[in-house]
């Protein structure tokens, strides 16, 4: 995972919790649910990027 998708997916499961806050906070259900929906988006996406490179570290062990 490059340090640029690192830091984007985590920008992004931020945005989801700061949605979901402000949601809360003003009874908003609809933006918690966007916040919950865009946080469990950015940690699928960080858990695909660690299979890859298990996937890569794996294949490298064995050249």
């Amino acid at each position: 995972m490059s340090f640029t998708d690192k830091v984007r997916n985590e920008a992004e499961e931020l945005s989801g919790k700061a949605k979901q806050t402000v949601g809360r906070a003003t009874d908003n259900e609809s933006m918690v649910a966007k916040g919950e929906a865009q946080e469990r988006a950015a940690e699928a996406r960080k858990a695909a990027e660690h299979v890859k490179d298990a996937g890569r570290d794996a294949r490298d062990a064995l050249d």
